[in-house]
């Protein structure tokens, strides 16, 4: 005689297995993480940073028949943080200067704080020491110094880190391009202020 056994009427309950419920939790905390970020972001409404090149000239030009060029580029950059609640440290700092597209200039500007809606000023010089000029670039330079204007092109590049409150960022790698600029030989001469390219 066979023997049945009775179901029983409730349905067998599903438990959630542990791999599941770590999941969930992991696309909680994204989901929270990402909307803290938006909300701060939202609150701060960061604003791009701004530079350019108010001044330039040049002094101690010398470009000699065998195309060996010693000088000193001379430069005024502004540099115009118009957030209100996020301020830059600049922590490292290296400047070139191009004369078509051959490097003729390199120096470092000190590291400096820069406030919330604040301007900075910072002098620059590029000086080219003794640097070996390509024949085509000698003889264009030659040409530009009678017309008392050299075009060059400065490429800035800098680690930096932002602070908002008292919380820092990690560092960041800033990269601005200013050019090309008309610079005269003389300081007496009018300058055209050039807005730089930014990329951060």
């Amino acid at each position: 005689m066979p023997i049945t056994t009775r179901q029983s009427q409730n349905a067998p309950t599903r438990r959630l297995s542990i791999g599941k419920i770590i999941a969930i939790i992991f696309l909680a905390l994204i989901f929270l993480v990402g909307l803290a970020f938006l909300i701060a972001w939202l609150t701060i409404r960061p604003k791009r940073l701004v530079y350019s090149i108010e001044n330039a000239s040049i002094q101690n030009y010398n470009l000699a028949n065998n195309g060996h060029l010693k000088s000193d580029f001379m430069f005024t950059i502004r540099a115009y943080n118009p957030n209100g609640k996020v301020s830059i440290y600049y922590d490292k700092i290296e400047a070139k200067a191009y004369y078509d597209e051959e490097m003729i200039g390199f120096n470092t500007i000190q590291p400096f704080y820069q406030r919330t809606r604040n301007v900075t000023h910072m002098a620059l010089n590029l000086p080219a020491k003794d640097v070996a000029l390509s024949e085509v670039a000698a003889r264009d330079m030659k040409m530009e110094k009678i017309r008392g204007r050299i075009d060059l092109e400065i490429k800035i590049k800098a680690k930096v880190r932002f602070k908002v409150g008292k919380l820092k960022s990690r560092h960041r790698t800033l990269r601005i391009t200013c050019g090309p600029l008309k610079v005269p030989f003389s300081m007496n001469k009018n300058f055209d202020n050039t807005r730089c390219d930014v990329d951060l």
